[in-house]
């Protein structure tokens, strides 16, 4: 081709800009496939528990997604979060590293110890011991290397100790004082991630004195040294709205019966001290997907969905008793239909590809938690019902797991609850009462506390 004026040359560099760009377009697309492809290759490696290929596909993803900007800091936390676990593989290096303003996470009160959670790994260094005394007073200085956000000074009592202070005594340093009359036997504990001050002598004190120093101790102990207060839950009472979810005789609807059952699990868990957060608190209709977000949002410890079981009119005498579920593949024929069941609405128009986007980051260590919690709402629900109902009246239709899609997008431990069987005959019309639904969501409540206070 022989280039004779200026037009010849504008139309080769035309030619060349559009073929640059279609070779663009056509690279992006590429990118973009292998990006979806690797993803739902990834969701069904973590649904296998095959770690090798959680790392291998998280890979992948964290390259593609770089090469069509598409944001894979989560994918490259979840990896460093793997290669960590996984000795026969060397941590990855990421320029996105999340840092704390503060390095405490929480200081708590307990019985006879204070317990100082830090975000990051420590080691005795972080820790420097003292003592001092005058004619009346033992003192007892723990100067710890952090920052801690509620910190103003706090005063916290104990009975062997006449007075404990902490306060942030720099930027990057808090002391915890001990004074008492009588010299203090203290032991402190470092840990990975946590430093334990244990007091070990606790005289005992008269009547008098103790009435008046609860007293204080309520009034004074700052709530969010409390060990509940510190703890975020949301409960999600299930469908609302346009979705009545199963009916029962006389047009008793599950969205009402979940509704009043979730009302009386946040009063219950208010009042023994955590913060409680419903997903919707009317008949109003809320998307599967936006239920898990509220409580990502939140930041929340654990999210329960609360539901009413149904079964079809054939084995509607038969089918009654109180399930729980947390997230995992269905094993059995029984748990398919009851997430079969729950997974309708907003969720019925998604494919398998869609349904698993919301997929993702779900690791054993949620799965288990889960089932732990699972466990202890379960165990807590049977013992308070069968307290007035009695055993035989009360089935236990035990612990399960099922691929519930509410459950999918939670990033914290969560499970599923089937308070009964609105179908039953009798189960049906009791779960309808008030009696019956108070009870639960006390057992419910007692099932969550003994969940944290285990773990």
């Amino acid at each position: 081709m022989k280039i004779k004026s200026f037009r010849d040359i504008f139309k080769v560099l035309l030619f060349v800009s559009l073929s640059f760009q279609s070779l663009h377009a056509i690279s992006a697309d590429y990118y973009k496939d292998k990006f979806k492809i690797t993803k739902k290759l990834y969701l069904g490696a973590i649904m296998s528990n095959n770690k090798e290929k959680e790392i291998e596909y998280l890979k992948k993803i964290i390259r593609y997604g770089d090469k069509i900007n598409i944001n894979t800091l989560k994918y490259k936390r979840e990896l460093n979060r793997l290669d960590k676990t996984t000795s026969v593989h060397k941590p990855v290096k990421t320029k996105f590293v999340v840092k704390e303003k503060f390095t405490i996470k929480s200081i708590k009160q307990t019985k006879n110890s204070i317990v100082i959670d830090f975000y990051n790994s420590i080691n005795k260094n972080f820790l420097k011991f003292s003592e001092d005394k005058t004619k009346i007073y033992h003192y007892d200085y723990f100067d710890i290397k952090g920052s801690y956000k509620y910190t103003k000074p706090t005063k916290l009592y104990f009975k062997a100790v006449n007075k404990t202070i902490i306060k942030q005594t720099g930027k990057k340093n808090i002391r915890i004082s001990l004074r008492s009359k009588k010299n203090p036997k203290t032991i402190y504990i470092i840990n990975k991630k946590q430093i334990i001050i244990k007091i070990l002598d606790t005289p005992t004190k008269s009547k008098k004195y103790k009435a008046k120093n609860i007293k204080e101790k309520v009034k004074l102990l700052p709530s969010n040294l409390l060990e509940t207060s510190n703890k975020v839950i949301v409960i999600d009472p299930g469908h609302g709205g346009k979705d009545p979810g199963a009916v029962g005789k006389n047009r008793r609807y599950e969205k009402n019966i979940v509704l009043n059952i979730s009302k009386y699990v946040k009063k219950e868990l208010s009042r023994k001290g955590f913060k409680v957060y419903l997903t919707r608190s009317k008949d109003k209709y809320i998307k599967l997907s936006n239920r898990t977000k509220l409580a990502n949002r939140k930041n929340a410890h654990i999210f329960v969905s609360i539901h009413v079981n149904a079964a079809r009119k054939s084995r509607a005498n038969k089918a009654h008793g109180i399930e729980s579920y947390f997230l995992s593949p269905a094993r059995s024929a029984r748990a398919k239909k009851v997430a079969a069941k729950e997974n309708k609405g907003d969720m019925n128009s998604m494919g398998w590809s869609s349904k698993n986007s919301l997929l993702t980051i779900l690791n054993r260590s949620k799965i288990t938690a889960s089932n732990k919690m699972a466990i202890d709402i379960q165990k807590n629900m049977l013992f308070t019902l069968r307290g007035k109902y009695g055993k035989k009246t009360i089935r236990d239709g035990g612990v399960r797991e099922g691929p519930f899609w509410v459950l999918i997008g939670a990033q914290m431990p969560s499970v599923l609850i089937e308070v009964g069987y609105i179908s039953h005959y009798k189960e049906g019309k009791r779960i309808n009462t008030t009696s019956y639904q108070k009870l639960i969501a006390k057992g419910i409540a007692k099932g969550i506390e003994s969940y944290f206070i285990k773990n």
